[in-house]
C-alpha cells in the first residue's frame, strides 16, 4: 500500500507555528507521497455525545465534518496530529476528534480498530517551554491511543515557538523535521509495558 498521510491541523489560528513544523517536515516525503490537510477549525465538530447506554452509533454523512474527518482518517496510511501544546495536551479541537474515534469505534461497518491497526500515528507540537517535558502529556495521549488501536507510533517532533514563526528559528526542530518522517515507528505499546515506545 503506498502511503498516504492526513495531517490534521488543531490549532485555532492558521500558519501558526505547528503548522509551519509540521510542512516543514512534510517537505520531505518522497515525491507522489499522498498528502491531504484538514484543519479542524475550518471543519467543527458538534460535542462528543457518548451513546453507549442509550441508542447505536450511525456512520455520520460524508457531507458532514464528522463524516468528512472519518473518511479521511480511515483512508490514511499515516495520520498526524499537529496541534499546538495547550495546557500541556493536545488542544481542545484536537481533543473533540479524538473523541469521536471513540464513537467511531462502536459504528457497524465502520471497521475503525481493525482499519487503523497497523497504520501510523504522528504527532507535530510547537510549545513556548525550551523544557520539552512538559509536552509528556501530550506525547502520551497519542502513544497511548496508538497502543490502544494496535498503531505504530512514531513520536512527536517538538518545536518551540510562541510568537509567529517563532519555530523556523528553532534550529535543532528545523533539523529533526528534516528526516521525522523516514524514521522506522515502531508498534505503540503502554508506557507501563516493557519495551514501550518513548
Amino acid at each position: 500500500m503506498s502511503r498516504h498521510f492526513l495531517f490534521v491541523l488543531g490549532s485555532a489560528r492558521a500558519e501558526g507555528n505547528t503548522e509551519l513544523l509540521a510542512r516543514e517536515a512534510a517537505e520531505q516525503l518522497p515525491a507522489g507521497t499522498g498528502q491531504r490537510w484538514i484543519r479542524l477549525a475550518e471543519h467543527p465538530l458538534p460535542d462528543y455525545t457518548d451513546l453507549r447506554h442509550d441508542s447505536d452509533y450511525v456512520r455520520p454523512p460524508a457531507d458532514t465534518p464528522a463524516g468528512l474527518l472519518l473518511d479521511a482518517t480511515l483512508e490514511a496510511t499515516d495520520i498526524v496530529i499537529a496541534s499546538p501544546l495547550y495546557w500541556y495536551s493536545v488542544s481542545s479541537l484536537t481533543k473533540r476528534y479524538l473523541d469521536y474515534w471513540a464513537g467511531w469505534l462502536r459504528t457497524p461497518g465502520v471497521d475503525f480498530k481493525e482499519t487503523l491497526s497497523g497504520r501510523t500515528l504522528w504527532g507535530v507540537a510547537a510549545l513556548a517551554h525550551e523544557e520539552q517535558a512538559v509536552a509528556d502529556p501530550y506525547v502520551g495521549t497519542l502513544r497511548n491511543s496508538a497502543a490502544y488501536l494496535g498503531m505504530r507510533f512514531g513520536g512527536v517532533l517538538l518545536g518551540n515557538g510562541s510568537k509567529p514563526g517563532d519555530v523556523l528559528k528553532d534550529t535543532g526542530a528545523l533539523t529533526r523535521a528534516k528526516t521525522f518522517f523516514a524514521q522506522d515507528a515502531p508498534f505503540a505499546r503502554f508506557p507501563y509495558e516493557t519495551g514501550g515506545a518513548s
